[in-house]
């Protein structure tokens, strides 16, 4: 692979990772409700879920759900519903004053935590198709490709973590900051809200432009 194929991908995985979705506001919900450590799990999930999408593609059951309108509205419409169940339920949460044992593992509440942003990746079609449609433009067949996808893989789950570290982070130091109840109800409606608008926004998504996209 030409390093400057790879500094391409790197820098659109980068854009990708770091720019307003589902992904980054569960971070920041994680951040915000559990503090740092126990939030990083939130984006572990979320990685476990891009190499079970990867593996998906590999064996080809990406083509599968891009070439069924049927199997893609199912994976759709349950990340939809899923976005909205996480925008009501962290716009009526109550709200947490930052206390030092939010960034002490507890073992129920990491895998909640965990299980939260494993889902949100894996319900987002969006996925299937970025592995599926656009990751393969950056594969040159004339060279042995699945080095090439190892690569382009480990990439883009170190830029996704990192990125969404960064997330939770800046969450959790908002949190240690907003003493008032009334601001962390508000930051509570703020990410609800854009859960729900990040589910509408899923709802009025077509396979058929992203798939002719370049």
């Amino acid at each position: 692979m030409d390093l400057s194929v790879w500094i391409t991908y790197l820098v659109a995985t980068v854009i990708l990772s770091v720019s307003p979705g589902p992904g980054v506001f569960s971070s920041l919900a994680a951040g915000l409700n559990h503090g740092f450590r126990r939030g990083l799990w939130n984006a572990v999930g979320m990685q476990v879920a891009n190499f079970t999408l990867m593996a998906f593609v590999s064996v080809g059951l990406g083509a599968l759900l891009l070439a069924s309108e049927a199997l893609f509205e199912a994976v759709k419409w349950g990340g939809v519903a899923y976005l909205v169940y996480l925008g009501i339920a962290t716009w009526r949460s109550p709200p947490h004053r930052f206390d030092a044992r939010a960034d002490l593992p507890r073992g129920r509440d990491s895998r909640e935590v965990f299980r939260k942003g494993f889902l949100v990746n894996i319900t987002n079609p969006k996925g299937i198709i970025f592995y599926a449609a656009v990751l393969p433009q950056f594969i040159d067949v004339a060279r042995p490709q699945f080095l090439q996808y190892a690569i382009l893989g480990v990439t883009t789950l170190v830029v996704d973590l990192v990125v969404m570290a960064g997330y939770i982070g800046l969450a959790a130091r908002v949190l240690a900051v907003l003493k008032d109840a009334s601001h962390l109800r508000w930051v509570n409606r703020i990410l609800g809200g854009a859960f729900v608008a990040a589910g509408l926004a899923l709802a009025a998504f077509r396979r058929g432009h992203a798939v002719a996209a370049p």
